[in-house]
């Protein structure tokens, strides 16, 4: 009798599904869209508002979140992928508490966050490779901009908004959203995602993996794009503020600009329809080049300041293009039995931009301005263009049987 009184939901754990999926990545996107643009700013005023060493300390705290980042599948084979998950979120929170105490535990505060990042980004791609048909990955990416957009859109300026007024308050804020993250997660009851045996034993190597993905050019190319578009967003992100404040056009300017770029991702489903008509390697393609030609106006701003911002302002439209449908070669390619493995080595194209993107640009204000950061992104966004157009033509078209190619 006692078990007729339980909910249905309860009893029997429901199938995963796209909005489920959706629904976490909104709740992360407003955890992260809050902080976002406040990292810089505590960064730029713990290292003395010297642009070189905050480029020294992404560029170390990239080292850390990459070298994280490819243990999680290691550490996946030892612990359940739902603590894993919870571990990692639990890792925001820690990450807020050293933000809120500040000075010199702000460094190890946003390597704690990145670890979070890395680690939740591991475990939720093997999640929907598990739960969601492979035809279906373009509707779970447009699902989970949707439902992002709003708090990418107003996250950055309120964060900075509550920084300005009191400097804990958007950690506290964020503390919140972790906690929301966790409670979600576990109502998911997404557990420990699907069972693939193999057909041999799995490598002791933590690392082995990587020589799969090396071999597969698909996998390889997925993963370019997401570095470079990911260090395009780390250059809008970091160094407008910089530029901004050096300028003389506030602190304000960079995060407002930031916020409305993000508004972008409520038509993902738009962008998605635009994408189909033209085919998936035609609008990648289109898209890295519009984002070259714009961060290269950017460049600009050396001599005429609102430049830049107009510039990256524009790159930001096509970053956001690419967020919506530059995750596909490689989601589509993976095969069935290294979805942890093959998470973790695209969840590392934020650790290796983050890596990447300080280390250029810390040798580019060697010799030049910060304006010449916006010249640098410029240049690999235009490479990427070009391996774009060595993608099949009919890379993400269905194929007669109504599966995605």
């Amino acid at each position: 009798m006692l078990s007729r009184n339980i909910p249905e939901f309860l009893r029997h754990a429901p199938t995963p599904g796209v909005k489920g999926f959706a629904v976490l990545a909104g709740i992360e996107a407003s955890l992260r869209g809050t902080l976002v643009s406040v990292w810089p700013l505590v960064m730029y005023q713990a290292m003395d508002e010297d642009a070189a060493r905050v480029s020294l300390v992404y560029f170390l705290a990239g080292i850390a979140s990459l070298t994280w980042g490819l243990m999680v599948p290691w550490l996946n084979r030892h612990v359940p992928r739902r603590w894993v998950y919870t571990a990692g979120a639990s890792l925001y929170v820690i990450g807020a508490l050293l933000a809120i105490r500040g000075g010199a535990a702000a460094p190890f505060a946003m390597v704690l966050a990145n670890f979070a990042t890395v680690t939740v980004f591991v475990c939720t791609n093997a999640y929907v490779m598990d739960f969601i048909a492979r035809h279906d990955l373009g509707r779970v990416e447009t699902q989970k901009l949707l439902y992002s957009g709003v708090s990418w859109a107003v996250g950055p300026v309120l964060g900075v908004i509550f920084w300005k007024w009191w400097a804990p308050l958007p950690f506290l804020i964020a503390i919140g959203f972790a906690l929301l993250l966790l409670t979600t997660f576990w109502v998911l009851r997404l557990g420990n995602g699907k069972l693939i045996t193999r057909a041999r034993a799995p490598v002791a190597n933590p690392l082995a993996y990587l020589g799969r993905f090396f071999r597969q050019p698909r996998l390889i190319a997925g993963w370019l794009f997401a570095v470079v578009r990911s260090s395009g967003w780390w250059v809008y992100v970091v160094y407008l503020p910089i530029f901004c404040i050096e300028a003389g056009l506030g602190d304000g300017v960079a995060s407002a600009a930031f916020s409305v770029s993000n508004a972008m991702l409520l038509a993902a489903p738009f962008i998605m329809r635009w994408m189909r008509v033209r085919g998936l390697r035609q609008a990648i393609r289109t898209a890295f080049a519009c984002a070259s030609l714009a961060f290269l106006f950017a460049g600009l701003g050396q001599v005429w300041a609102p430049a830049a911002l107009i510039g990256l302002f524009a790159g930001s439209v096509f970053l956001v293009m690419l967020d919506t449908f530059g995750g596909l070669p490689f989601l589509m390619a993976v095969k069935p039995a290294e979805r942890t493995e093959m998470s973790a080595v695209y969840s590392s194209f934020r650790d290796v931009s983050g890596i990447l993107t300080p280390g250029v640009a810390w040798l580019v204000l060697l010799v030049a301005p910060t304006a010449g950061v916006f010249v640098a992104a410029s240049a690999g966004l235009g490479v990427m263009a070009g391996v774009a157009g060595r993608l099949h033509p009919r890379l993400g078209a269905p194929r007669a049987s109504g599966s995605a190619a």
